[in-house]
C-alpha cells in the first residue's frame, strides 16, 4: 500500500477535524492522519470565546479540544497556521501555502465559517471588533476587562447577546441594535425573541430593534459613534459586530464540488466527489428527519459530526440524523434548545417564562419540531426523542407541568 493509501487529510484544525482525528485513532486507523489548520493554535471549540473565557470565569486553554501532546501520541500530524490553497479532488492531492503537495486516500472538508462583516461606511475603523477566532476573543476581552466603556454591539444574534452579558458583567455600558422586531427573531420567533429581549433590558442593556446601522463615524481613525436609520450617531468606545456567519466553501467550490449554503454532503457526510467528506459549520449534509439538507452552524454538530465523518470515512455504515442542538449561558438565564422550529410553527409553554424555569414547544399539525428548555435541566433526551418521534401530541399534555415528558413519546 502507497502512502497516499494510507493518508487521510483533515482539513481544518477546529473541533470537527480534531473530533475526527481522535475517532479515526480510536476506530483502529493504523495510517497517517494530517490535520490541518490555517491559525496558528491548538484546535479549539468556539463557545468558550463568547461564554467563560470572555466572561473570565474560565482559562485560554479550556477551549483546547486536546493537550498539545496529545496529537504526537496519537500519531496526528498537526499543522497549525497552515493554509490548503488547493483542492485536486481527481489527483487526490492537496496544495499547501507553503509550496508542499500533500497527497491524500481521503479527505475531511472542516474549514467552518467566518464572520460576516459589517457592510456600512466607517467599517474598517479601529475600534470594530468580530468574534469568531480565540485571537478575536483575546483582544475583545482584553476590551471589555477594562470596564466602564460605551459598547455598541450590532445584531441581537448568540453571539451578540452572549457579548453584551459578557460586557455588562465587566460593568460597560451596552447598547445592542438589532434590524429584527426582536432579538434572536429568524430563530425563535417574536413570543421567544421576546424573552431575550426583557432578560437584556432587565440588566441594563440599551436594545434597539427595527433598526438599522447605516455608518460607523470615526474620529482619529477611531471609532466614536454609530449611526442608525433612527439615531443620528450613539457615542461609543467599541464596536462589535455579531451578523452571522459564512460557510468557507471557496476551495471545495474551486475544487469543483456541489456548494449551496455549504458543501453539500449526502447523510453519510460524503461530498460530491469521491473520497472526500464534510463536517461541521461548513457541511449542507442531508437530513434524513427532514428530508432536506441542513446547516447547523452550532458547538453539538462539530462534535458530532466530526466523528460520524471519520467513521464513514472508514467505511462504516453511517446515517448522520442529529436533532440540531445548541446552548447559550446569559446573565442567570441558561438555555438548551434542540430541532428546527418553523417561522409558521405555533408555540406552547409549560411554565411561565415571566417565572424562570419553563419549557416552550415548537409545533406543526399537532407535532413537535422544537424545544427549548430555560432554567430546566436534564430534559434533553426526552425532548430530543419527542421530536424525532414526530408523534402528535395534544397541547394540554404539553403544557401540563404534572405530564412527564417521558410519556409523550409513548
Amino acid at each position: 500500500m502507497t502512502a497516499q493509501e494510507k493518508t487521510y487529510v483533515l482539513v481544518g484544525a477546529g473541533l470537527a477535524g480534531a473530533k475526527a482525528a481522535e475517532t479515526l485513532r480510536a476506530e483502529g486507523f493504523d495510517g497517517r492522519v494530517v490535520l490541518v489548520g490555517s491559525e496558528p493554535e491548538l484546535p479549539y471549540e468556539r463557545p468558550p470565546l463568547s461564554k467563560g473565557y470572555l466572561l473570565g470565569t474560565a482559562g485560554r486553554d479550556s477551549a483546547h479540544v486536546h493537550a498539545q501532546d496529545w496529537y504526537a501520541a496519537h500519531g496526528v500530524e498537526l499543522r497549525t497556521g497552515t493554509r490548503v490553497t488547493r483542492l485536486d479532488v481527481a489527483g487526490h492531492r492537496l496544495a499547501l501555502d507553503d509550496g508542499e503537495e500533500l497527497p491524500y486516500a481521503k479527505v475531511l472538508l472542516a474549514t467552518g465559517s467566518s464572520a460576516r462583516r459589517l457592510p456600512v461606511p466607517g467599517a474598517e475603523l479601529e475600534g470594530v471588533r468580530y468574534l469568531r477566532t480565540l485571537a478575536d476573543a483575546d483582544r475583545l476581552k482584553a476590551d471589555l476587562a477594562e470596564g466602564g466603556r460605551r459598547i455598541v454591539i450590532v445584531g441581537a444574534g448568540w453571539i451578540g447577546l452572549e457579548v453584551a452579558a459578557a460586557a455588562r458583567s465587566h460593568g460597560n455600558a451596552v447598547t445592542v441594535v438589532e434590524p429584527q422586531p426582536t432579538p434572536l427573531h429568524a430563530v425563535l420567533g417574536p413570543q421567544m425573541g421576546g424573552v431575550f429581549a426583557r432578560l437584556h433590558r432587565r440588566h441594563g442593556v440599551d436594545l434597539f430593534t427595527d433598526t438599522t446601522v447605516r455608518e460607523i463615524r470615526g474620529a482619529g481613525g477611531r471609532v466614536a459613534s454609530v449611526v442608525t436609520d433612527g439615531r443620528a450617531g450613539l457615542p461609543t468606545d467599541l464596536v462589535v459586530v455579531g451578523i452571522g456567519a459564512v460557510p468557507n466553501t471557496e476551495l471545495a467550490a474551486t475544487a469543483g464540488l456541489a456548494v449551496d449554503n455549504g458543501v453539500v454532503t449526502d447523510h453519510a457526510l460524503r461530498a460530491s466527489a469521491p473520497d472526500v467528506y464534510a463536517a461541521g459549520d461548513v457541511a449542507a449534509s442531508f437530513h434524513p428527519l427532514y428530508g432536506r439538507h441542513v446547516r447547523v452552524e452550532h458547538w453539538a454538530n462539530a462534535l458530532n459530526g466530526g466523528p460520524a465523518a471519520a467513521r464513514s470515512m472508514l467505511g462504516h455504515d453511517v446515517v448522520y440524523d442529529r436533532v440540531p442542538y445548541f446552548y447559550t449561558d446569559q446573565y442567570d438565564l441558561g438555555m438548551e434548545y434542540s430541532g428546527l422550529g418553523g417561522p409558521g410553527d405555533t408555540v406552547v409553554c409549560r411554565g411561565n417564562p415571566e417565572d424562570g424555569g419553563f419549557i416552550a414547544f415548537w409545533t406543526a399539525d399537532g407535532r413537535v419540531t422544537a424545544a427549548m428548555n430555560v432554567n430546566v435541566w436534564d430534559v434533553t433526551a426526552p425532548l430530543q426523542e419527542l421530536i424525532r418521534s414526530r408523534r402528535r401530541v395534544p397541547v394540554a399534555a404539553l403544557t401540563d407541568p404534572d405530564t412527564p415528558l417521558e410519556r409523550l413519546v409513548g
